[in-house]
């Protein structure tokens, strides 16, 4: 019953990490009942986010997500991507290992720029990111039965010419219920980008600086943040585990090295980027 309770727990809240748009946002993959019943949850929220990667300006999107379980396997949308684990869980297995495939997207400067610089640079192709994670997390390990703990890294890959790079996002994540129907936790990740990416989103050409008057600039791999989230869930229920729940998020992110020196950054927006969201979720 306490593993059952635990890991549902996980699973309602998880979703509430993937409605944010914040990076760093986490999504564990231990989340699902032990007798691998088949779940869904369902949710939505409502975002304040930059307008671009390294932006001062912000704006409200939406924020649509889904997350469930299939004959063992987990799969969750997180940000603008979605991840299935292809390892399915084993009942009662407190320790859960996760290796998987992900597909996604981003809008980095493809539309809604409101900086007058920056849009004199022209709007930016969408990409089509293709890839995978690997994970470890352990449930019932510091403060309860309930509480888990997990390691994880992403790598996301542009197969639509766009940046035509690759993201790779290693990350720390923590949660715990307080009770049967609050739940709080953090994550901490990092991203470090190719060289490809960098200069596609943080350089600025001699073209760009005739129509911009931004500084020529350009940029090398590396890594380009680190973000920290911290998140509270309520459930209306009573029950995390199922029914109505609504939730908190925010995230702070801070622009790294020769990133937060681009002219898009240091001139045009800032190194500080804030986000936050709340929304309400459903859990069947």
């Amino acid at each position: 019953m306490k593993s059952m309770l635990a890991r549902r727990t996980v699973r309602a809240t998880i979703l509430v990490c993937s409605l944010a748009v914040a990076p760093g946002v986490f999504a564990q993959d231990n989340a699902g009942p032990p007798d691998n019943d088949d779940t869904l949850t369902i949710g939505a929220a409502a975002a304040i986010v930059p307008t671009y990667e390294g932006s001062d300006d912000y704006r409200i999107i939406p924020g649509p997500a889904i997350r469930g379980k299939i004959s063992g396997h987990n799969f969750y949308t997180r940000q603008s991507a979605f991840y299935f684990d292809l390892i399915p869980e084993k009942p009662g297995n407190n320790l859960d290992l996760s290796l998987g495939v992900a597909a996604g997207t981003r809008f980095s400067r493809t539309r809604g720029i409101k900086d007058p610089q920056v849009k004199l640079l022209g709007k930016l192709d969408t990409p089509i990111e293709l890839g995978g994670f690997v994970g470890i997390a352990k449930t019932g390990v510091i403060t309860s039965d309930y509480d888990t703990i997990g390691v994880r890294v992403s790598y996301l890959r542009d197969v639509a010419n766009a940046h035509d790079s690759y993201v790779i996002q290693p990350a720390f994540e923590y949660g715990t219920p307080l009770s049967q129907s609050l739940y709080v936790g953090f994550d901490v990740s990092a991203d470090y980008v190719g060289s490809s990416y960098a200069r596609y989103y943080y350089s600025v050409s001699p073209a760009g600086t005739a129509a911009s008057g931004l500084a020529t600039y350009d940029l090398d791999k590396g890594w380009k943040n680190i973000s920290t989230t911290v998140l509270a869930n309520y459930a209306l229920s009573g029950d995390l585990r199922t029914g109505w729940s609504v939730f908190a998020t925010g995230s702070y992110s801070k622009m790294l090295g020769e990133f937060k020196r681009s002219p898009i950054v240091r001139d045009a927006g800032s190194a500080n980027q804030w986000f936050g969201a709340l929304g309400v979720a459903y859990t069947f």
